[in-house]
C-alpha cells in the first residue's frame, strides 16, 4: 500500500461518514413533515416485518402532512397502528384508503431535545473521522518503518491527512448548524 492509496482511502471512508451523518440527521424530527421520518417503521405484511415503504407509498401533502398509501387495502389498519406504536409521537388519521399523518407542532423542551440529538449525531461524525486519521497516520508511519517511504513524505502526508480531516469536520459542523436552524425554524 502506498502513501496515496492511503490518502484515497482516507477521503472515501471520510465521505462514507459524512454520508452516514446526513442519513441520521434526516431522521431527525424538526417541525416539517419528511417521508424519510418513516423510513424506521416496520409492519407486519403476511407474517414477516418489513419497511413501510415496501407496502405503502410515502410522500407530502403539505409542509406539515405525510401521506401514506397503502398498496393494499387489508394494510391501513395495520400501517396505522404501527405509526401510532412508533416512539415519533404521531397520530395518524385515516381518509379512505389514505392515511395522514400530521406533523404536532414542536414544544421548545423537544426542540432543544432535538437539537442535542443533532449535535450528539455530529460529535459521533467527528470521533469516527478522527479514528480514521489516527488510522491513516498509522499506516504511513509503518511504510516508513518498513522502509517503505521517506520521513519527509511521512510529513507532507501527515499534512494532507490533517487538512482532509479538517474539510471533513468543517462538512460535519455545517450540516449540524443547518439542521439546528430547521429545527429552530418553525
Amino acid at each position: 500500500m502506498t502513501i496515496a492509496d492511503i490518502k484515497k482511502t482516507l477521503d472515501t471512508k471520510m465521505d462514507q461518514s459524512i454520508t452516514a451523518l446526513k442519513n441520521n440527521l434526516s431522521k431527525v424530527r424538526t417541525g416539517r413533515a419528511n417521508p424519510q421520518l418513516l423510513d424506521s417503521i416496520h409492519v407486519e405484511y403476511y407474517g414477516s416485518m418489513v419497511p413501510l415503504s415496501q407496502v405503502a407509498n410515502v410522500a407530502l401533502l403539505d409542509a406539515r402532512t405525510i401521506s401514506v398509501q397503502p398498496w393494499e387495502k387489508n394494510m391501513g389498519a395495520k400501517i396505522e397502528k404501527a405509526i401510532r406504536e412508533s416512539d415519533l409521537g404521531l397520530n395518524p388519521a385515516s381518509l379512505g384508503d389514505l392515511i395522514r399523518v400530521p406533523m404536532p407542532p414542536m414544544s421548545e423542551e423537544r426542540r432543544k431535545e432535538m437539537t442535542k440529538l443533532a449535535r450528539n449525531e455530529g460529535e459521533n461524525s467527528k470521533v469516527a473521522v478522527r479514528n480514521l486519521r489516527r488510522d491513516a497516520n498509522e499506516a504511513v508511519k509503518k511504510l516508513v518503518k518498513d522502509k517503505l517511504a521517506s520521513e519527509d513524505e511521512q510529513k507532507r502526508a501527515e499534512a494532507d491527512i490533517q487538512k482532509t480531516t479538517d474539510k471533513h469536520i468543517a462538512e460535519i459542523d455545517s450540516l449540524v448548524a443547518a439542521k439546528e436552524q430547521d429545527i429552530l425554524a418553525i
